[in-house]
């Protein structure tokens, strides 16, 4: 019987067992390890909490956690209550998919003043995250400026926009909720160093913003390049880059009717931010592209306000002891998903923080593919057996798939009207919630 530990519960974890259900039949045995009691990652912590139909996928996930081969093993945290060195003894493979959860710091001046979060922390907090949820987000100034051009940014912007019943039929959590009820928002100003032609967003995320009851985007014709030049983009591109054109030609009319403006700044590069004990405003500088598109200072500066900045600049995965790091691209080091004998990686923490939710699939099955051709018929390790000697004896309070679901049907029951659950965010709730 092949063991195989597969260290993270989100979608390339669980991408990556399904593929080893398939190759290995019945002759596999895998544990899914978290160290939260909750499975699923970036589908329940990371998707925005209005995109309810992304979500869906981990009821893909539900099938496979419910085979007789797989288990979840929650509220365990490899380097505490276990280590790698441990895992490599007990099982054939070991395999990290923990995603890349912590922030790139945006490394500027004024970075650590009150009211500036990274995207991880304030996506976290509105998610429902039990590390983030006891931020205190500054929701009671006008400008919010959010550093970065690509979806996550998107979504931090829509949800700061979007009116309560807009967000009736989602699972933000109830603090996030009601802070958003007393917003006093104006302005969001999505600030990106290039141009239109250089977005990281998605056409049916940058088209939600076109559609929203309060808010309205707007984009200054100036920054857009020659129609004709749209030709060379590839498809998606040009969809995205189409919507920016109508963004530009929206009536100062109907802006009227619209009580908080969501500003594309293109060109500007933030160069410090800036405020006496709190944030009051970003410096930026503006840009302009080189032969290589990339961005470069001209030199010429202004002020954007802010009473609170959220980065949208990139993640990383957590380093964990003894396995070999590349701090530059914050993953793990490997070779199409090695990292040293019987131990592997998948998804962001392969790659880095690319790709969608899908992109994990051919990852996860890809390293199941290495994994059969290094390990065989496997070695006879103890496996879960081991590991469960192994938590026992340190008194660790493991939650199974089948505790989680006891979890979800309180949060089920929990939910407000409309919404489809209402997220524990503390642990020992998740914990208390499973029952006797």
């Amino acid at each position: 019987m092949r063991q195989i530990a597969i260290i993270g519960s989100g979608p390339a974890g669980y991408y990556t067992a399904e593929a080893a259900q398939k190759l290995f039949g019945a002759d596999v045995a895998i544990d899914i390890i978290d160290r939260l009691p909750v499975p699923y990652g970036l589908i329940r912590f990371g998707v925005a909490p209005d995109h309810q139909s992304i979500k869906a996928v981990s009821r893909r996930y539900e099938k496979v956690a419910l085979s007789d081969n797989v288990r979840f093993v929650g509220n365990v945290s490899v380097g505490e209550h276990v280590s790698i060195e441990e895992l490599l003894g007990l099982y054939d493979a070991v395999v990290l998919a923990t995603g890349a959860p912590h922030d790139r710091t945006l490394d500027k001046d004024g970075a650590d003043l009150p009211g500036v979060f990274g995207s991880a922390a304030f996506v976290g907090w509105y998610n429902g995250h039990p590390d983030f949820a006891g931020i205190d987000p500054v929701l009671d100034g006008t400008d919010v400026v959010v550093v970065g051009n690509g979806n996550v940014a998107l979504d931090v912007a829509r949800i700061l926009a979007k009116t309560l019943d807009e967000l009736g039929e989602s699972d933000i959590v109830r603090h996030a909720y009601d802070a958003l009820e007393t917003a006093a928002t104006e302005r969001v100003t999505l600030l990106g160093r290039r141009g239109p032609h250089q977005i990281a967003m998605t056409p049916k995320e940058l088209g939600e913003l076109g559609r929203l009851e309060r808010a309205c985007p707007r984009v200054d014709p100036a920054d857009l390049p020659e129609e004709e030049a749209d030709a060379l983009l590839e498809p998606g591109m040009r969809k995205s880059v189409t919507l920016l054109r109508e963004f530009a030609a929206i009536p100062e009319s109907h802006r009227a009717d619209k009580c908080i403006e969501i500003d594309f700044d293109f060109f500007a590069s933030p160069l410090r931010i800036v405020g006496d004990g709190k944030v009051e405003g970003m410096v930026v500088e503006r840009t302009e592209l080189d032969a290589d598109m990339r961005s470069r200072g001209t030199g010429e500066t202004y002020t954007i306000p802010a009473s609170m900045v959220v980065t949208c600049i990139g993640y990383q995965t957590p380093p964990i002891d003894g396995v070999p790091y590349e701090h530059g691209r914050g993953r793990f080091a490997n070779e199409d998903g090695r990292i040293m004998p019987h131990l592997y990686c998948v998804g962001w923490a392969k790659r880095g923080p690319t790709g969608t939710i899908g992109t994990n699939r051919p990852d996860g099955y890809a390293v199941v593919d290495l994994i059969a051709e290094d390990i065989g018929e496997g070695q006879g390790r103890k496996g879960r057996v081991g590991l469960d000697a192994l938590l026992e004896a340190r008194g660790v309070d493991v939650v199974s798939f089948r505790d989680w679901q006891k979890i979800e049907q309180a949060e089920i029951g929990n939910a407000r009207e409309g919404s489809p659950r209402e997220k524990f965010v503390v642990i020992e709730d998740m914990i208390a919630a499973r029952g006797a």
